[in-house]
């Protein structure tokens, strides 16, 4: 039977012969990984490469299933990631833990062999469990694990159990600003694109405000692949009922017209007297006096429909306010939190929370740069980058959508990569963009591409007659996949994958303060890492057709970890046209 086609094998970025680099996950996805293998992330999550009902196997269930087996309530088990430890075990129970647990860290034999007894539903299947200097360890029977995540599942996928519902408003108020967009707004504006998306695959419902105005030109969005609502009802109504509610507050009064007072202002509201009524934690202290105008009605009433429009109307309390903020914004917002506190003293008012983004320090601008400009000038760079790896083929006219998804990519990870408190900084320079290197976007996107043009070239070969068609996945030999990068693939972030997306859509239940933190950093330093993983494994050499099969799966599944980790679908934006590039032949 004829083997699967293989090409010498390449570096990072694609070329072939370079050496490789030994490659280091970053700080983030380290910290995800830490919150997953020490039982403190999630349990469940509700999107994976496959779907993830309660069959498949994931970290958190099986560590909480290993603990148990001990009869300790304590957290005894870590899940090990590195290559050197995995070669003899996937799971430990340190020797300073179990001497903490058991007196001398013996454990008894009937608990070891309770151990080795486990099975659960979403439970990886254990191997064997063995006492060692370095603790109890545990191994995973791998050709099963890779069937259970990989292969169908036995019967239909039943219904996840962190499976979240509910209705979350992401309230984004850089798009309210009458001037043209900066790049700090931009920031706060790809965090809640990001982060909705992380929302609805854990099956929350989620409304986006404002809606866009139609007069104003929202090309940038556009072009960054941003899907935001536009148009909207008229609020006429709902203005004129918080006029009304206005004229019934005791913390509002007349607002004199003065030399200098603002046009259209209806009337000032005390807010700093109602915070420390209410005893209200975590505002800046500096409230006072707000000046209403209509506009300021306008934003409330939005909000007030976005919150009606909830699938849970009648409980009004499951819906949560967040609004994504840059930090030169924040006082701003706050008045209008407290603003609608007073007028509105619903459930929902009270479950307002504040995502702050850090600031955006741009580095050798000319002049204060827009977000288009930005947009335009990263542009550029890629398909200067691009013009000299790949010659006259990167100015042909079917590079345009490739260059556009690069810069896409290139900007989303240079926004999305860092934690949304901390401070980003953009250098303009020319040289700052680049197609290499696992910081960079773009290296992501390409690595994407060679698995797509793997993919088609193989879906061509097989309509040509050259190689039959791959078996169902029922029928897949996973027994085939030995190499070390293989299991390292599936275990260090096919397995943990869903967990990881769970953490970074996970809001901080209600508190006193306002602030709240999101996680969503590590979605990119998830993509970065595995492509650093996939980019520096070996490839296989000449493969028999069942092991090419079992390969072809895994990498796909690697592959459909990016098309929805950042909403990139790696087949829309033209990366099929890269079938005839041979530069991207894997």
């Amino acid at each position: 039977m004829a083997a699967l086609p293989v090409h010498p094998a390449r570096d990072q970025d694609g070329c072939p012969g370079a050496p490789r680099a030994t490659w280091r996950p970053s700080a983030a996805i380290r910290r995800a990984r830490r919150d997953v293998t020490s039982g403190r992330g999630g349990g469940s999550g509700a999107w994976a490469p496959m779907e993830m009902g309660e069959g498949r196997p994931r970290v958190a269930a099986t560590l909480r299933a290993l603990n148990e087996a001990l009869g300790r309530p304590a957290a005894l088990w870590v899940k090990e990631s590195g290559a050197r430890n995995l070669r003899h075990r996937d799971f430990l129970a340190p020797r300073a833990a179990l001497s903490a647990a058991f007196p001398g860290g013996q454990v008894p034999p009937e608990a070891v062999s309770a151990v080795s007894s486990l099975r659960g539903p979403a439970v990886l299947p254990l191997r064997v469990c063995r006492q060692t200097p370095a603790g109890l360890a545990v191994q995973v029977r791998r050709p099963e694990a890779f069937q259970r995540l990989l292969g169908p599942l036995p019967g239909p996928a039943p219904t996840a159990a962190g499976a979240r519902t509910g209705c979350v408003v992401l309230h984004c108020p850089a798009l309210r600003s009458p001037a043209a967009l900066q790049p700090r707004h931009l920031r706060s504006v790809l965090l809640a694109d990001h982060l909705a998306q992380l929302l609805r695959a854990q099956g929350v419902d989620v409304r986006l405000v404002p809606a866009l105005s139609e007069e104003r030109s929202w090309d940038v969005l556009r072009q960054l692949r941003i899907h935001w609502p536009s148009g909207g009802s008229s609020l006429t109504d709902a203005v004129s009922a918080l006029k009304a509610a206005l004229g019934r507050c005791s913390c509002a009064a007349a607002c004199e017209q003065r030399p200098g007072t603002a046009e259209g202002v209806i009337c000032k509201v005390h807010l700093k007297s109602f915070v420390e009524q209410q005893g209200l934690l975590g505002y800046d202290p500096n409230l006072d006096v707000l000046l209403v105008t209509e506009g300021t009605l306008r934003s409330l009433a939005e909000l007030q429909e976005a919150v009606l429009q909830c699938p849970d109307k009648g409980q009004s309390s499951c819906c949560t306010i967040v609004h994504v903020v840059n930090c030169e914004e924040e006082f701003q917002q706050q008045q209008l939190d407290v603003l609608w506190r007073i007028l509105d003293p619903g459930a929902h008012t009270a479950l307002q929370k504040h995502l702050v983004c850090g600031p955006v320090k741009v580095t050798n601008p000319s002049s204060p740069i827009e977000a288009d400009q930005y947009f335009q000038l990263r542009k550029r760079q890629m398909y200067e980058a691009s013009v000299i790896k790949y010659g006259e083929l990167a100015q042909d006219e079917a590079w345009t959508e490739v260059i556009d998804t690069l810069t896409v990519a290139a900007i989303r990870f240079e926004m999305l990569s860092t934690a949304h408190r901390s401070q980003i900084t953009l250098d303009l320079e020319n040289n700052n963009i680049s197609t290499k290197g696992t910081k960079s976007g773009a290296f992501v996107m390409y690595n994407c591409a060679r698995l797509a043009t793997l993919f088609n070239t193989f879906q061509r070969a097989v309509e040509q007659g050259t190689y039959p068609p791959l078996p169902p996945a029922s029928e897949l030999n996973f027994s085939c996949l030995r190499e070390e990068g293989e299991w390292l693939l599936l275990f260090n972030y096919l397995l943990p994958f869903p967990e990881v997306l769970q953490q970074a859509a996970q809001l901080p239940p209600p508190s006193k303060g306002i602030r709240i933190t999101a996680n969503t950093e590590t979605v990119s330093a998830m993509c970065h890492s595995i492509h650093g993983c996939y980019s520096s494994s070996p490839r296989p050499g000449q493969s028999s057709m069942p092991a090419g099969a079992a390969h072809y799966n895994t990498r796909a599944s690697a592959d459909r970890i990016d098309c929805n980790a950042l909403g990139h679908s790696c087949y829309a934006w033209g990366w099929v046209r890269a079938q005839d590039q041979p530069e991207f032949t894997m």
